[in-house]
C-alpha cells in the first residue's frame, strides 16, 4: 500500500452486490461500499481512496443547528403558563362567587381546571380557556371556608393562592345582588333601591353570575305590554326567562322592603311573584298550619288531651271488633276460647256412648259448672260484645234454643276395625290364612 498526502492505495480482494472488501497493507481489511468503487472496478483491482475533512460543511451544519434551537427558544422558553390569580367577587350566607383573570398558557395546552374547598377537589370549571368565574352554593351559614385553582397543561401543574372567605349572617344584607325587571310602581322602585343602598348591597338591570334576586312585578317586558291583554309585548322579558332557566327566585319589591325593615335576611316564600303576603312568624296574626291529624281534632286550645281510658271503645278501635258465628264457649280453661260446632258435636257424641265415663274430656269441652262473672266486675265492652255476653248469660241460665239450619253438622268420623285381643295374636301383627305345606 503506497501512502500519499492525498489518497490511500487498495486491492479490491471481493467484491458482492453491495459490499466491497478491500486489501490493504500489511492484511488490513475495509469493508467499502461498492457503490462507490469506480466503473468497471472487479476483484483484483487497485483502487486510490482519498479522504478530506470538510470544514466549511461543518460550519454550515452547525449554524443550521444553532439557529433553530434559538427558535425554538424564542417560540417556546420564553413564556410559560402563569398561575391563576383567585379573586373573590361576591359572598352571602349560602353561597360565593369566585373570578379570575384570563388563564395564560403560553404556547401550551390546559388539560383540566378544578375548583378545591378546604384542600378537596369540588369539581371542574368547564371551558376553562374563556370562562373566568364561578359560583358555589350550598354552604353553610357563618363558616369560613377557603378555596384554590388548580390548572393542568402540558407543561406543568401550576396552583392559585389560597382565598379565605367566610359565609355572611343572617342580619349581614350586603351580598344581596338584584336584577330589577318590570316594576310598574315607579315609588316602589325608587324606595326599593334606596333601601338596598342602605343595606349596603347593589343591583342592575342585567342578570350576572353573582345575581340573587329578580326583582319585578310583572314578568311582561314593557309596562304597557302588562297592561294591554292580548297585545304582541305582552311576552316575558329576556331577563325574567333567564332568571327561570338559571334557577333564580322572582320576587316582588316589597321583599327588599321587608329585609330592610327587619335588618336582615327575610324567607321569601311569601314574596314570590304572583304570591300574597303572608304575617312573619312572630305577628300576632299568625297562626301555625295544622297537620291532617291535627285539622281533623273539634277540642279546643283549653281543653286537656284525651284521655284514652275516657275514650269509648268506638273511638279507640281502628277496626270493628270481628263478629262471632255461635254462642258456644270453651270452658275448659278460664282462657274464654270459642269452640268450633265440629268440636262440640264430637263432644256431645263422646258423652251419648257407653265409654262416656272412662274418657278423658278434652280442651274445648263444656264445663257444666261455669258461671260467668257479674257486670260490676266485667270489662266496658261496646254494644256488640254485651249482646253476645247476654246470649252467653242466657244459655248459662236455662237451655239455649237453637234450630238445626244454625248448627253445621260434621260428617261422622270413620270407624275403625276391631282388633283381636286374644293373647296368640299379637297387635302389631297382620292377618294371615292357614298354611300350607308345599311338596318339593
Amino acid at each position: 500500500m503506497e501512502k500519499s498526502m492525498e489518497s490511500f492505495t487498495f486491492t479490491v480482494g471481493k467484491l458482492d452486490a453491495g459490499m466491497a472488501i478491500l486489501l490493504g497493507e500489511r492484511a488490513h481489511l475495509i469493508e467499502f461500499p461498492s457503490v462507490l468503487l469506480p466503473p468497471g472496478a472487479t476483484t483484483g483491482s487497485i483502487v486510490n481512496i482519498a479522504v478530506h475533512q470538510n470544514h466549511a460543511e461543518e460550519k454550515r451544519r452547525d449554524r443550521e443547528f444553532w439557529d433553530l434551537q434559538e427558535e425554538i427558544m424564542n417560540e417556546f422558553g420564553k413564556e410559560s403558563p402563569e398561575p391563576p390569580q383567585l379573586q373573590l367577587r361576591n359572598v352571602t350566607q349560602t353561597s360565593v362567587t369566585l373570578q379570575w383573570p384570563p388563564i395564560k398558557v403560553a404556547k401550551a395546552k390546559i388539560r383540566s381546571l378544578d375548583i378545591y374547598r378546604n384542600e378537596q377537589r369540588l369539581a371542574a370549571i368547564p371551558s376553562p380557556s374563556t370562562n373566568t368565574s364561578t359560583k358555589l352554593s350550598g354552604l353553610d351559614i357563618n363558616t369560613d371556608y377557603s378555596f384554590r385553582l388548580v390548572l393542568r397543561t402540558t407543561a406543568g401543574t401550576h396552583s392559585s393562592n389560597i382565598l379565605r372567605v367566610r359565609t355572611h349572617t343572617m342580619t349581614d344584607t350586603s351580598g344581596i345582588r338584584v336584577c330589577f325587571g318590570n316594576v310598574q310602581d315607579s315609588v316602589l322602585l325608587e324606595n326599593a333601591k334606596l333601601a338596598l343602598k342602605e343595606m349596603k348591597a347593589d343591583w342592575s338591570d342585567k342578570i350576572q353570575i353573582d345575581t340573587t334576586h329578580f326583582v319585578c312585578t310583572t314578568p311582561a317586558a314593557t309596562p304597557s305590554g302588562a297592561q294591554a291583554a292580548g297585545n304582541a309585548t305582552n311576552a316575558p322579558g329576556v331577563e325574567y326567562q333567564r332568571a327561570l332557566q338559571l334557577s333564580i327566585p322572582v320576587v316582588q319589591p316589597h321583599w327588599i322592603m321587608a329585609c330592610h325593615i327587619e335588618k336582615k335576611m327575610v324567607p321569601i316564600a311569601s314574596f314570590y311573584l304572583g304570591a300574597n303576603a303572608v304575617a312573619p312568624a312572630h305577628s300576632a296574626g299568625f297562626t301555625r298550619p295544622q297537620s291532617m291529624s291535627q285539622a281533623s281534632l273539634t277540642r279546643t286550645a283549653s281543653s286537656p288531651p284525651p284521655n284514652r281510658q275516657n275514650t269509648p271503645t268506638s273511638q279507640r278501635a281502628s277496626m270493628p271488633p270481628p263478629a262471632r258465628s255461635d254462642n258456644i264457649v270453651s270452658q275448659g280453661s278460664s282462657s274464654g276460647f270459642e269452640a268450633t260446632p265440629e268440636e262440640a258435636e264430637v263432644e256431645d257424641l263422646q258423652s251419648s256412648s257407653p265409654d262416656a265415663g272412662k274418657r278423658k274430656s278434652r280442651a274445648g269441652t263444656m264445663n257444666k259448672d261455669f258461671k260467668f262473672p257479674s257486670p260490676a266486675s266485667s270489662p266496658v265492652v261496646d254494644a256488640h260484645d254485651r249482646s253476645v255476653s247476654t246470649s252467653l248469660s242466657s244459655a248459662a241460665t236455662g237451655p239455649a234454643v237453637m234450630t238445626p239450619s244454625s248448627i253445621e253438622v260434621p260428617p261422622p268420623p270413620p270407624v275403625e276395625k276391631e282388633r283381636s285381643l286374644s293373647g296368640s295374636v299379637d297387635e302389631g301383627d297382620d292377618d294371615v290364612g292357614e298354611t300350607e305345606d308345599i311338596p318339593l
